[in-house]
């Protein structure tokens, strides 16, 4: 693999920081304590303007084309501003990738388009059920097959971007006699649909600007147009496809990490205690040391993921190491940053405790620290095998 940058992935690099700096910044501060969501939508908006939404989906969709690493050096610039605004131009991008991978021509063109463009705010993966999350073979939600259409009856938790998604990509157990995992299909189902219910929104630790809510199907009649993929096939999907939304979330880790060492590391230039500069001290100059080369490692983890992706190649185990890796370094840096920063760190006068309450789901949501080492173990066990 080639390290660095093309001159095409710089300038996507610098557009997502200049942007990031300029317009996230400014208010993520705000829209973390509950501020205004129509500014949080409306950089939404101004982000599929510039091609985010869609950078490794074809033209032809309304996609910028730019391939994986793109898409994660752009995720890391924009999650260094605002961590709420990256997770769901995470999750809209690995949407329109899916049904770029298993729609139709008409469902490419009818959904992937709108969420390019900001026509829709967001999409939104259906997925993630109370009695399965870790384990979404275990799903109960249902489609029922009635003439053409199809009835889905079930719910499903802690949905990113659920009250403003245009489109979700739901999964349902459609044969419910086959072996776990084997009777699960994936449908395209509008918000506003009948019988889709859009529950509360969580109260959640950090991220307070991303929607994150339960979504109740009742009944919930959808036409048989609205089938992605083929039938039954949908959990493979799931453990497939599923696998670049890692790359995306440790990107967005790295971004939280580098954003709150950044910050220590200038509170300690400026910092004096016993008459000198704490910078001057080995104790935190080893501490800036390390979480950097492990930031660095992260990210080169990241890229080697995304490269993989981006030619093809199987990739799902330098995911799951990228994003295992990439999320556990950002919630040490930020832990350090704030040990830095001593009591300071601890106060909301000082973005560290932000970085930190958004940091620590990363090691959770888009498969966890645990399953991803799972994952890992399994393709090493298989490879000697």
């Amino acid at each position: 693999m080639y390290l660095d940058l093309t001159e095409e992935q710089k300038l996507i690099q610098e557009t997502a920081r200049d942007f990031a700096m300029t317009e996230l910044e400014p208010v993520a501060g705000d829209l973390d304590k509950g501020g205004d969501d129509a500014i949080f939508y409306e950089n939404l908006k101004k982000l599929a303007e510039v091609g985010f939404m869609g950078l490794n989906i074809k033209e032809e969709y309304g996609g910028a084309e730019a391939g994986v690493i793109a898409f994660s050096v752009a995720m890391t610039e924009i999650a260094r501003a605002c961590a709420a605004t990256a997770v769901t131009v995470s999750v809209n991008n690995m949407v329109n990738e899916v049904i770029q991978a298993l729609g139709t021509e008409e469902q490419k063109q009818q959904y992937i388009t709108k969420i390019c463009s900001g026509e829709y705010q967001a999409g939104a993966f259906a997925l993630t059920e109370p009695g399965a999350g870790s384990d979404p073979a275990s799903m109960t939600t249902t489609a029922v097959q009635d003439g053409d259409d199809w009835i889905i009856n079930g719910s499903k938790i802690f949905i990113t971007s659920g009250s403003c998604a245009g489109v979700f990509v739901v999964w349902a157990v459609t044969d419910p006699k086959a072996p776990k995992g084997k009777g699960i299909s994936l449908f395209l189902v509008e918000q506003g649909t009948s019988g889709l219910v859009v529950g509360k929104r969580e109260d959640k630790l950090g991220q307070h600007a991303s929607a994150t809510n339960e979504i109740i199907f009742q009944n919930c009649r959808i036409p048989g147009s609205a089938l992605m993929g083929k039938l039954n096939d949908g959990f493979r999907v799931a453990v497939s496809e599923l696998a670049g939304g890692r790359i995306g979330i440790g990107s967005l880790g790295l971004g939280l990490g580098l954003a709150a060492m950044d910050s220590a590391t200038r509170y300690s230039l400026e910092r004096k205690q016993f008459g000198r500069k704490i910078s001057d001290f080995q104790a935190i100059q080893w501490k800036i040391a390390d979480a950097y080369t492990e930031l660095e490692a992260a990210r080169l983890l990241l890229m080697n993921a995304a490269f993989k992706k981006e030619q093809g190649q199987k990739f799902a185990k330098e995911a799951s190491m990228a994003k295992v890796f990439a999320t556990e370094a950002a919630n040490r840096a930020c832990y350090e940053a704030m040990q830095i920063l001593g009591g300071y760190g601890y106060t909301k006068d000082y973005p560290i405790e932000r970085y930190s309450r958004d940091a620590r789901i990363t090691t959770i949501y888009e498969g966890t620290s645990e399953i991803q080492r799972l994952i890992i173990s399994r393709e090493i066990l298989q490879s000697f095998s």
